[in-house]
């Protein structure tokens, strides 16, 4: 199947002016997750840079980071670690408090999920603040593990959430941009 392009990718995604609030431009991806050809395009190019890395898992920020994260994490042969919301987890968890766009929350991982030195990769749908990334960045080290990369579909550079992960000693990659906000 030939892979789409950036281009093509950001026609793929829908926008939606003033949510979740006025002014916002929220860009939805799951018009590109139900585009078998988009989401496979998606997949690939997060994969192929570490395809033979022996990255030993993927971790995905709920929600639209878990189906990313498992097809990535599939795609590499690797395991998939979920990065959840407080509360969420039924075994022992570490737990960080992080920023949002609009306001702050908690997230957890289960304590056993990564291992000391274990290469991972950070995957979600967007990077916009850097504030959740950043969040799962500090809970995967928690743990010692070893941030190689986080990588998303969509970046939105003017808000600087990519340079606040560049700047925590962390790779990004995003598949297309969307300047403004």
């Amino acid at each position: 199947m030939e892979l789409l392009t950036p281009d093509e990718l950001r026609a793929a995604i829908r926008t939606i002016a003033d949510y979740p609030k006025p002014g916002v431009m929220f860009r939805d991806i799951t018009t590109l997750l139900g585009d078998a050809r988009a989401f496979h395009s998606v997949v690939e190019l997060l994969a192929r840079p570490w395809l033979s890395s022996g990255v030993s898992r993927v971790a995905g920020v709920e929600a639209r980071g878990f189906i990313l994260g498992g097809a990535l994490a599939a795609r590499l042969g690797a395991g998939f670690v979920p990065i959840r919301k407080k509360g969420k987890l039924p075994h022992a968890t570490v737990r960080v408090a992080y920023s949002l766009e609009y306001g702050l929350d908690e997230m957890e991982m289960h304590r056993d999920a990564v291992g000391a030195g274990e290469d991972i990769i950070l995957v979600d749908d967007l990077i916009a603040t850097g504030g959740t990334a950043a969040g799962a960045v500090q809970l995967l080290r928690a743990l010692g593990a070893r941030i190689v990369a986080a990588c998303f579909i969509v970046d939105l550079p003017d808000l600087g959430g990519s340079g606040k992960l560049t700047a925590l000693g962390v790779p990004v990659t995003a598949l297309v941009a969307f300047p403004g906000h």
